[in-house]
C-alpha cells in the first residue's frame, strides 16, 4: 500500500506538481462554508453563484467514471466536493486520479446542492497540498486499539471525533479557570520547573543534573513553596497553571507528568477556599459545558452550591462504619486494613493507615461534590493546626464522582513550627519514606520575613477534564500520556 502511494507521488512529480507546497490561501474554512451557507436552498445557491476557495484532508473518495465525489476535513468539519472531467483541466483531473484517502488538497469552485440535498463544491480548479504515504487506519471507522490511540494520538484525533471534542473541551476548561481567577483579581505567575529542593507535596521526584552549575536538580512535584514565597513578597493573590512531575506509578488516575492549577490568597483560610471553589467550579462548568450538571460514570452530578462538608473522621464513621474507638487505635485500624486486603507495613503511622482505609471505604461513595475536611497533622506538613484540636489541621480535599479533585490548606505560616514539621519529615525519610518532605531552609527564611494568613489550593486539571468529558482514564484527557515502551522503542 505504501509502495503504491509512493509510486503515485513520483507520478505527481513527473507532472511537474509541487507535492509539498508551502501554503494555500483560503477564502473560507470548511466550518465557515457550512455555517454561512448550509441554510440556503438549491435555488438560492444557484442564483447567488457563491465561489469558494478552501482546503482539507480527503476522508472519503468515490469515483464513478468521469465524475467523482469526495469529502474533505478541516477543523473537525467535513464538506463534500464534486469533480467532473469536463469541468477541470486535463492536468487537474489527472492529479485527482492520483489522490488517496488522507491526501491534502485545495479546491476552487461553486457551491451547489446535489440531488440528495447535500451542500457540495463543484470543483473548477484543484491544488495538491500534501501526500499521505500511509493509509488511515481501519478505513476511517475509528481506532479500536486503545493503546495505539494513546501512542499515535495524531491518528486518534483524525479518526475519533470524541477525542477531538475532549481536547477542545480541555482548552475551554483551562480558559474558564483563567478568566475566573483573573476576574477575582489573581495574578498569573510562573515558578521554576527545575528546583534544587523538591517541595510542596509528599511525592518521589525525578532527578537530573545541571552541568554548568554542577548541581543536582529535581523536576517540580508542586509549585506550592515558590507561590507562597511570592505571597511573602507582597503578591496577595497568585495562581499558576503548571506542569508537575512525580516519579510514581501509572494508572487510570495517575500520569507522571500532569497539570495542576494552584492558587493562593492572602488573609484567607480553608473555609474561604471552599467558598471560592464552589463558585469557581460552577462558573467553569457553565462556561465550558453550558450547564451546571455533568454525567459521569452513569450518574448525573450537580455542581451547584452548596457542596457537602464533612470531617475525615466523621466520613470514616458514616461510610466506613468504623467506631471512634477503632479510629483511635492503630491495632484496630490494622485489622480493618488487613480485612480489606490492603498491603500495609506494620510500622505505618495511624494517620497514613486512616488515609488508606478512607480511599478504600469512603472515597467511592463521594459522588456528589464533597469537601472532606480536617486531616491529621502527620500527613499535612504544610497546613495550619486547628485551634481546638492540635493533632488536626485546617485542610480539605474535594471529591466529585469518586475522584479526588482538589487539595487545600490554611497555610502554615509559623516558621518555627514549619521547621519542626520538616524535621519530622526528615525522620520519616531516614526510616525509608522516599516521599517525605525535604528540609527547605530558604523557605523557612522566607516565612521569617512574614507570611500573612493565607489560603491555598491545588486543583487537578486532568481530573476535572475527566469529569466534564465522562472519561474513565487520565490517558483519555492527556494528549501524549506516558506508556511503557514497546519492543524496539526508546533503543
Amino acid at each position: 500500500m505504501i509502495n503504491q502511494r509512493r509510486a503515485k507521488l513520483e507520478k505527481l512529480r513527473s507532472l511537474g506538481v509541487e507535492v509539498y507546497p508551502r501554503r494555500f490561501d483560503q477564502s473560507h474554512s470548511v466550518e465557515e462554508v457550512i455555517d454561512c451557507y448550509s441554510q440556503l436552498s438549491a435555488e438560492e445557491l444557484e442564483r447567488k453563484t457563491i465561489e469558494v476557495r478552501l482546503c482539507g484532508k480527503i476522508v472519503s473518495l468515490r469515483k464513478h467514471g468521469k465524475v467523482a465525489f469526495a469529502h474533505i476535513l478541516n477543523g473537525g468539519r467535513k464538506l463534500q466536493i464534486y469533480i467532473r472531467q469536463d469541468k477541470v483541466s486535463p492536468r487537474d483531473y489527472e492529479i485527482f486520479s492520483l489522490l488517496d484517502l488522507g491526501d491534502f488538497i485545495g479546491v476552487e469552485g461553486k457551491l451547489f446542492r446535489t440531488r440528495t440535498g447535500e451542500l457540495t463544491v463543484l470543483v473548477g480548479k484543484l491544488h495538491f497540498l500534501a501526500k499521505a504515504l500511509r493509509p488511515l487506519p481501519e478505513k476511517w471507522h475509528g481506532l479500536t486499539d486503545v493503546e495505539l490511540r494513546y501512542r499515535q494520538r495524531y491518528l486518534d484525533l483524525l479518526v475519533n471525533s470524541r477525542s477531538r471534542h475532549i481536547f477542545y473541551l480541555r482548552s475551554k476548561i483551562i480558559q474558564a479557570f483563567r478568566e475566573f481567577l483573573d476576574g477575582e483579581g489573581y495574578l498569573e505567575v510562573e515558578t521554576p520547573m527545575m528546583q534544587p529542593i523538591p517541595g510542596g507535596a509528599t511525592a518521589r521526584p525525578f532527578k537530573t543534573f545541571h552541568n554548568a552549575l554542577g548541581i543536582d536538580l529535581y523536576l517540580r512535584i508542586a509549585p506550592e513553596l515558590y507561590l507562597k514565597r511570592l505571597v511573602v513578597g507582597g503578591m496577595e493573590k497568585v495562581y499558576e497553571i503548571n506542569r508537575n512531575f512525580r516519579n510514581e506509578g501509572i494508572s487510570t488516575l495517575h500520569n507522571p507528568e500532569f497539570t495542576m492549577l494552584e492558587f493562593y490568597q492572602s488573609y484567607s483560610d480553608y473555609n474561604d477556599m471552599m467558598d471560592l471553589t464552589e463558585r469557581m467550579l460552577s462558573t467553569v462548568a457553565e462556561k465550558s459545558l453550558g450547564e451546571l450538571k455533568i454525567s459521569y460514570n452513569g450518574t448525573r452530578i450537580s455542581l451547584s452550591s452548596p457542596y457537602r462538608r464533612i470531617p475525615l473522621r466523621n466520613s470514616l464513621i458514616k461510610w466506613g462504619e468504623l467506631s471512634p474507638e477503632q479510629l483511635d487505635s492503630k491495632e484496630e485500624l490494622l485489622k480493618v486494613a488487613r480485612g480489606l486486603t490492603l498491603q500495609v507495613e506494620h510500622d505505618i503511622s495511624p494517620a497514613k493507615l486512616m488515609s488508606r482505609i478512607f480511599e478504600e471505604l469512603v472515597q467511592p461513595n463521594l459522588i456528589d461534590p464533597t469537601f472532606i475536611t480536617d486531616y491529621p497533622i502527620e500527613i499535612s506538613p504544610l497546613a495550619k493546626q486547628k485551634r481546638d484540636d492540635p493533632a488536626t489541621v485546617e485542610r480539605f480535599e474535594l471529591f466529585i464522582g469518586g475522584l479526588e479533585i482538589a487539595n487545600a490548606f490554611s497555610e502554615l505560616n509559623d516558621p518555627e513550627e514549619q521547621r519542626r514539621r520538616f524535621e519530622l519529615q526528615l525522620e520519616d525519610r531516614a526510616r525509608g519514606d522516599a516521599e517525605a518532605h525535604w528540609m527547605d531552609e530558604d523557605y523557612i527564611q522566607a516565612l521569617e520575613y512574614g507570611l500573612p494568613p493565607t489560603g491555598g489550593e491545588g486543583i487537578g486539571i486532568d481530573r476535572i477534564v475527566m469529569l466534564f468529558s465522562d472519561s474513565r482514564s487520565i490517558r483519555e484527557v492527556i494528549l501524549f500520556p506516558q506508556l511503557r515502551p514497546r519492543g524496539g522503542e526508546g533503543v
